[in-house]
């Protein structure tokens, strides 16, 4: 484990956990699974509680995903509105986003949580949406509990190996990630197809 991680954690305990993902699930590239797999770490090696560990996180998950709906909400559609032209997010595009949440928004919320680019986005995208809060709520906290509690447990058995973590979670990732273009890409076709018949 980096010497650096160590010591911000042996300065600031639970709070790297809190704050980590807290800030990452808002909508800012911040590392907070790897806050989280460190924390789990370091309470393999006594440092901390592993069951504390887990609380922070989900607590901070849900806390921050909230706070990137609510940025969503009120005021991610009028920017996807008024740039998205730019970078190739038409109105047509737009209105094809809305139908996918309108479908899938729930499943989306739960499976972001998995996905590293996802889950910084994923709420914010959920909140422009509009995607109904209390759907939203159910949904992030259920993926929250789940997430936090898998890469805590990951953390703290694959410890002793941080490189092998690293590039455990590192994979994972980008298997969710695959599997999620998969899966949008399935139902953007099939759209298409009903239009099209």
């Amino acid at each position: 484990m980096p010497e650096w991680l160590v010591d911000l954690f042996s300065r600031y305990g639970y709070a790297v956990v809190f704050f980590g993902v807290l800030l990452e699930n808002a909508g800012l590239p911040v590392p907070g699974e790897t806050a989280l797999l460190a924390g789990a770490a370091l309470a393999r090696f006594g440092r901390l509680s592993i069951v504390w560990v887990i609380v922070t996180a989900i607590g901070g998950a849900i806390l921050g995903d909230n706070l990137g709906f609510l940025i969503g909400r009120r005021g991610g559609r009028a920017l996807a509105e008024r740039h998205g032209p730019k970078i190739g997010l038409s109105g047509r595009r737009l209105k094809q986003f809305d139908r996918y949440f309108e479908r899938h928004g729930a499943k989306t919320v739960f499976i972001a949580r998995f996905v590293t680019g996802l889950r910084v986005f994923g709420a914010v995208l959920a909140g422009g949406s509009g995607l109904p809060w209390r759907k939203f709520l159910f949904y992030n906290a259920t993926g929250a509990i789940v997430w936090a509690t898998a890469v805590a447990v990951a953390g703290y058995l694959l410890a002793y190996s941080w490189e092998t973590l690293e590039r455990w979670i590192g994979h994972s990732g980008l298997i969710a990630l695959a599997v999620v273009a998969a899966i949008a890409i399935v139902v953007l076709v099939r759209q298409r197809r009903r239009r099209e018949a």
